[in-house]
């Protein structure tokens, strides 16, 4: 896929690339677009239109991911940029997927016994990406803040990460897991719209987090890392 650059028009690249609508609204860019190019809209929002491109192009395209480049960008902009997306997950996607799955659920046949299954890993999903979300919010991110703008009279002490990383994710695993049963083991009648509702955004979902991922694990943990090396 070809990139995007600072001279096109917005809309046209979102027409091409509808899956790019939530994440240009992680900057705070909404439909509408009109004619403008990249570079206005940024400019005109006070963006940095660099560090807007490199995120566009992250997440369309698999085989682009400049880690130098997007290890120089201040760790605010990229601390801000996940704190938008965990929003997006928990306020939206989340809420959209359980709303279709719960429907799917009590309205397809109750002797169908991949249905119970689905629901539990759904759960564990949901409570896994909670989980992660506010630890985020309360421990992970405000230190990353402190640590870059040196606001501990005292060095911080290295802030303890979940373990994971982009190649072993488990809550995207579990995503995997659930799109896997509804395609291959679903059995008995069901309502065929709310089933492909339900997998077309837990697949929409899952391709947010795997992108998310590359920048959680391979930027922002390895710039943190580094900083913590250099005692600052």
């Amino acid at each position: 896929m070809s990139l995007v650059y600072s001279d096109m028009q917005l809309s046209e690249v979102v027409e091409e690339n509808p899956s790019l609508i939530p994440v240009i609204h992680r900057f705070g860019i909404y439909l509408g677009l009109g004619d403008a190019q990249v570079e206005e809209i940024c400019r005109k929002l006070n963006l940095d239109t660099d560090f807007f491109l490199t995120m566009i192009n992250t997440f369309l395209n698999e085989d682009y991911f400049p880690e130098k480049k997007l290890q120089g960008f201040h760790i605010s902009l990229i601390i801000d940029y996940l704190t938008k997306t965990n929003q997006y997950y928990r306020r939206h996607q989340l809420p959209n997927i359980e709303r279709h799955l719960r429907s799917f659920i009590s309205m397809s046949n109750p002797d169908n016994h991949s249905l119970e299954l689905i629901g539990r890993i759904f759960d564990s999903f949901k409570d896994g990406l909670m989980k992660r979300i506010q630890k985020d919010e309360n421990e992970w991110f405000p230190y990353c803040v402190a640590l870059s703008a040196r606001q501990a009279k005292e060095r911080l002490l290295p802030l303890a990460t979940d373990g994971a990383d982009e190649s072993e994710d488990a809550i995207e695993a579990l995503l995997t897991d659930m799109r896997h049963i509804m395609i291959k083991h679903l059995t008995g009648e069901y309502d065929e719209n709310l089933c492909h509702a339900v997998i077309l955004s837990v697949s929409t979902l899952s391709r947010d987090i795997k992108q998310h991922n590359r920048i959680r694990y391979r930027i922002l943990q390895t710039v943190v890392a580094e900083m913590e090396h250099n005692g600052l």
